[in-house]
């Protein structure tokens, strides 16, 4: 049996690691192929091309990478068309899946997508392209199977992995020790994001914001997971360039871990805040497209919710301070920390 599948980020990656290491107990003699970083790798995933250059988001910043994409999913469409999958499994990045799983499905060749992109809340109007392009749409939550029956696309509640992984009750000091952190001190964990765009929207503003939060708290301590060799690259620099004077531990993944160690969160928005609310620590969520894209997004009226993180949106009530496009600064960031 040979299942392809495409994860677009870290936290598809996961995802995907996760669904191959029960699908192999199912079909022991199961191959897998497709788009995956590490974790899936070491499940047994041959990766086609390099995960990292999927994860873009936005109008803008998809553009810069047109061509590469465009290339990225005819090679692997070609690819399965000539030796067909068994099954075909898109994992979240919706705008790369979406192409596919509508040709394979064409062709007879069943196409799952996991993980609902967040249609309830923003841009609605992207259901439409699954309506009779997709055998089964696998919801995270029960709220979502309802959305897509009422728009004739076959779905099925799975439940968030993160229910199961992520303990009622954890250890701070034990997760502390384990990555070698003070035990007395106050420790914000700062997730700045796991894409090279998220980087440089964001950390800046995160970077300027703990360099007036050390001037003011000296004995706060800063650690930073960082998901891959290039973002930590990528984001070591910009420490230098905006907050050289502050000293902040560097985790290479364990982002988790980081989490249940912290007193207080700051993050970019995403998968990993509904993971801070499992862990239970008080977190700052922030998030910043690219200007075109947040123009676009406004102009359009493309934001159906009232709330941008998923932990908000599930209670209807304003949980995690949220500093969206313009709202992020460093002051916002300062004041939103202070106040929690």
């Amino acid at each position: 049996m040979k299942i392809a599948m495409i994860a677009g980020e870290v936290s598809g990656d996961i995802l995907g690691a996760r669904l191959i290491e029960a699908l192999k107990v199912k079909y022991p003699e199961a191959t897998f192929e497709g788009i995956g970083g590490s974790e899936m790798q070491e499940q047994g995933l041959t990766s086609l091309f390099d995960m990292e250059r999927l994860s873009v988001m936005g109008f803008s910043e998809v553009l810069g990478r047109f061509k590469e994409l465009w290339i990225a999913r005819k090679t692997l469409l070609n690819r399965w068309l000539e030796t067909p999958p068994d099954l075909f499994i898109g994992i979240d990045a919706p705008d790369f899946n979406i192409w596919l799983e509508k040709r394979l499905h064409a062709n007879n060749i069943p196409a799952v997508h996991y993980v609902s992109p967040s249609i309830w809340a923003w841009r609605q109007s992207r259901v439409k392209k699954f309506v009779g392009n997709l055998d089964l749409m696998l919801a995270l939550f029960p709220f979502e199977v309802d959305f897509y029956r009422r728009h004739k696309v076959p779905a099925a509640f799975v439940g968030h992995p993160l229910a199961d992984e992520v303990p009622l009750h954890n250890d701070p000091l034990g997760a502390r020790e384990k990555l070698n952190l003070p035990r007395e001190s106050f420790i914000l964990g700062v997730l700045p994001g796991s894409r090279l765009g998220e980087i440089h929207r964001i950390g800046p503003d995160f970077l300027k914001a703990l360099a007036q939060i050390h001037n003011s708290h000296p004995d706060r301590s800063f650690v930073t997971p960082l998901a891959t060799d290039k973002v930590a690259e990528h984001f070591k620099a910009l420490h230098q360039e905006y907050a050289p004077d502050v000293p902040i531990q560097f985790i290479q993944g364990q982002s988790r871990e980081v989490m249940a160690a912290s007193d207080q969160i700051l993050m970019a928005s995403g998968t990993a805040v509904l993971e801070g609310m499992l862990v239970g620590r008080p977190m700052v969520a922030a998030y910043r497209v690219a200007a075109f894209t947040g123009w676009i997004i406004q102009r359009l009226g493309m934001i159906k919710s009232p709330f941008y993180t998923l932990p908000n949106n599930l209670a209807n009530e304003n949980l995690v301070p949220e500093l969206i496009q313009q709202e992020l600064t460093s002051q916002a960031v300062i004041k939103a920390v202070e106040n929690q």
